[in-house]
């Protein structure tokens, strides 16, 4: 198994998204990024720790490489927004990807490339970021979508037209 740490807006929307990919084995929601030793959501959604909200994805790189696991997560949330997703403003939002080595952040940069170049008109924000600690969210926040998610009209509103994009454009990478 293999590790990806992305930050795309609101974790539990994209740990719902990534719990659908095709060898993906686990998603946890967590904090990456900032100046503060494990933080708390509270401090995170002030915006003054500098953590972004993200998911730790392990992945078995047989099923899916780590370029398709970029794909996915640039093509399922706007990387074009800055510090933002939709309603959710603050640093905390942004869109990042948080590399584990050297060949992850060249791969990083590529897949921001391939974006841009097929968006013509539209340029990618998204960060590269890191090394940093990792914090995982508070249990309450694990798997958010599949228990209090569902009741969350927040999440309502967010999740399904993210994993409808999922299973438009990723077609061979979503779980049957």
């Amino acid at each position: 198994m293999e590790t990806a740490i992305v930050a795309g807006g609101c974790f539990w929307c994209t740990e719902a998204v990534f719990r659908d990919v095709v060898g993906v084995s686990a998603v946890e929601s967590g904090y990456i990024g900032g100046s503060v030793d494990n933080p708390t959501y509270k401090q995170v959604c002030s915006g003054t720790t500098g953590h972004a909200e993200a998911i730790k994805v392990e992945y078995d790189p047989a099923a899916i490489s780590y370029a398709d696991v970029l794909d996915v997560f640039l093509g399922t949330h706007d990387p074009t927004q800055l510090n933002r997703q939709g309603n959710d403003i603050g640093t905390q939002y942004r869109s990042a990807i948080f590399p584990l080595d050297d060949a992850q952040r060249t791969q990083a940069a590529a897949a921001i490339g391939r974006w841009n170049a097929e968006h013509p008109g539209e340029t990618a924000v998204t960060t590269i970021e890191g090394p940093a600690p990792w914090y995982p969210a508070e249990d309450y926040h694990q798997e958010y979508w599949e228990g209090e998610g569902r009741r969350n009209p927040y999440c309502l509103a967010l999740i399904p037209p993210k994993l409808m994009k999922l299973r438009k454009s990723f077609q061979g990478k979503v779980k049957a």
